[in-house]
């Protein structure tokens, strides 16, 4: 006796928006002397970036960087776990590294209409464009 169990097409939960702090301010790496093939790059997500930053740079536990993030901490893990992987693999075989979006939202982000740069405030109550110094600026929240 066979039993045969059909197969709904279930569609995948949409991702929640991870927030960051700040976006990597250079596109990727590049191993030195090694021309890198097209299709052996290895892609890193802004979320993944981050996380990176937090745990290993900024030296947070799992537990208070996604909270930082607000995701849970096993969403938190399976993103850090991610990078790493990415990484050793990247170093292991020698290909380049390339930042890319993801589902973020980045905090505190603003943008100079004059000089057209997009930046981060320390001081809040000093709202003016680093580069130029003009307060022509707009909040990309």
């Amino acid at each position: 006796m066979f039993i045969i169990f059909a197969k709904k097409n279930v569609m995948a939960r949409t991702k929640k928006n991870r927030l960051i702090q700040m976006a990597p301010h250079f596109c990727g790496f590049k191993p030195q002397g090694v021309q890198c093939k097209k299709g052996s790059e290895v892609f890193i997500n802004f979320e993944e970036y981050e996380a990176l930053n937090l745990c290993d740079y900024e030296l947070l536990t799992q537990a208070e960087a996604a909270k930082m993030m607000k995701i849970s901490r096993p969403t938190f893990t399976r993103i850090y776990e991610s990078v790493r992987r990415k990484i050793a693999k990247a170093f292991i075989e020698g290909s380049c590294i390339h930042f890319e979006g993801g589902n973020v939202d980045i905090s505190s982000w603003y943008k100079c209409e004059h000089c057209k740069i997009t930046f981060t405030l320390g001081d809040e109550a000093t709202k003016a464009c680093p580069l130029c110094k003009k307060e022509v600026i707009t909040q990309n929240v």
